[in-house]
């Protein structure tokens, strides 16, 4: 079966990209109202594209915010085994728009390499599972395993709406492996199945002083301006050698089995790679790390963005009455997303400089995920891998979150195989976001190839 569905997916990639450019041109970004419906028309996108592939039963499922869809073929049987596809369909925004060479919903190929801003997260690597399951449906006429996809439009918000449904529906979702492609390959031709995620939690601090802002030649001295109270608190975040000054905020973190510790130093550094895509001389962060294990298995506290007072043109001398500041730290097992909120509020509350109030809001939240790698869908994974990128895979960590992996560990109690195609060099939440085609093509080819190999029991 496999070669000869490798080779349908070769006759039609052409057909395959231009489809995917369809699925990029719309702009649902779930983080901005102003794009509400964009999110809705892409949902519908998405259940026309998945009943065309062969889906027997195909959802649009209303949420409090953003529609999830869901579809399904389950002809294989009762005996067979179900796997559960998941991928997201949101976006995040597309600024500061200006530094876009292309515009971010106009798909443009570029040196082999697919423009536009959802390409590579997750449109591209979602678009895939529904092309590579089509494609074993239109060579076989059926499949292996039963087939579920849920594709959900919050990931970029944090999944506000998926927990609830995952824990309501788990006869729904009932499988016994779920895999998902949202994660980076460890660099070009080196494919990676990520075992850890960390999780998150952001967080909104405002300030307030004087009732409105005051000219500063009169009130300059008299009164806290809420700028100064603002960066005399986020300074006292941190330490200058990047360690968190939050009490208790590294208490229960886990420590890394042997095994993957191991694994870890044989991959190096990664210090180099890391300035060279990042363009910087120097790396900072925690002493005693490299920028592989702070990025993967330490946790972080940072700003996102911090704004207040005049920002015009020229000068404007006041004292402002406002100031605000956006931060998210990334969590690492052992850690708890509302534990540390409250070590954040309660550190606030303790550094409040006099003269102003500070009041903070909760926003994205998730717990961290690591998984064991014993089951065979990791093995059947890793020579999928092998087969088509011609070297062994690298199990790694990530430094980013997925919310929900964690909820369908706990709800579904099956493996989650993280496999992904994307590169982390593809500005993937920056401008010019892109996806590499070679990584595209090869990976169809490898989720055929994972089914080939998990179908083989023994």
């Amino acid at each position: 079966m496999k070669e000869a569905v490798i080779a349908h997916l070769r006759e039609n990639r052409d057909q395959y990209v231009e489809e995917l450019k369809d699925f990029l041109k719309l702009p649902s970004i779930s983080a901005d109202s102003a794009h509400h419906e964009d999110v809705r028309e892409t949902a519908v996108w998405l259940k026309a594209a998945l009943t065309s592939a062969g889906m027997d039963k195909v959802e649009v499922i209303e949420t409090d915010k953003h529609p999830l869809v869901y579809a399904e073929w389950l002809r294989a049987g009762e005996e067979a085994e179900t796997i559960l596809i998941y991928g997201h369909y949101d976006v995040q925004p597309v600024d500061p728009l200006d530094l876009w060479e292309t515009p971010p919903f106009e798909p443009s190929i570029r040196d082999g390499k697919l423009y536009a801003r959802g390409a590579s997260d997750d449109k591209g690597q979602t678009l895939m599972h529904i092309k590579a399951v089509q494609a074993m449906l239109e060579v076989e006429g059926k499949l292996p395993f039963n087939v579920k996809f849920l594709i959900e439009g919050e990931e970029e918000i944090g999944s506000p709406s998926l927990d609830a449904f995952v824990e309501s529906e788990k006869e729904k979702l009932a499988a016994d492996v779920l895999i998902i492609s949202d994660t980076p390959m460890l660099s070009a031709g080196r494919p990676a199945i990520c075992t850890g995620l960390r999780g998150i939690a952001a967080l909104q601090i405002d300030v307030r002083g004087t009732k409105g802002d005051l000219h500063s030649g009169l009130y300059g001295g008299a009164v806290q301006n809420a700028l100064h109270a603002l960066v005399q608190l986020l300074a006292s975040f941190r330490d200058e050698q990047g360690r968190i000054q939050v009490a208790g905020f590294y208490d229960g973190i886990e420590a890394l089995p042997e095994a993957e510790k191991d694994s870890l130093a044989a991959l190096g550094s990664g210090d180099e790679e890391m300035k060279e895509e990042t363009g910087v001389r120097e790396l900072f962060g925690e002493a005693g790390y490299t920028s592989r294990e702070r990025t993967w298995t330490r946790p972080t506290l940072e700003l996102n963005g911090v704004y207040g007072g005049f920002q015009g043109e020229g000068v404007k001398t006041v004292i402002p009455a406002t100031a605000h500041a956006k931060l998210t730290c990334r969590l690492v097992p052992g850690q708890d997303p509302t534990d540390i909120f409250e070590k954040i509020e309660a550190h606030i509350a303790a550094h409040t400089p006099p003269g102003v109030t500070i009041t903070t809001e909760r926003h994205d939240s998730g717990k961290p995920f690591a998984a064991p790698v014993t089951d065979r869908a990791f093995q059947a994974a890793a020579q999928a891998y092998a087969d088509v990128y011609n070297t062994e895979v690298a199990y790694t960590r990530m430094g980013g979150s997925i919310p929900v992996v964690e909820t369908f560990d706990a709800a579904l109690g099956v493996p989650i195989v993280l496999m992904g195609f994307g590169l982390p060099s593809e500005n993937f939440h920056a401008p010019n976001e892109h996806f590499h085609l070679d990584n595209f093509d090869k990976g169809l080819e490898t989720i055929v190839a994972f089914w080939a190999h998990y179908a083989q029991k023994g």
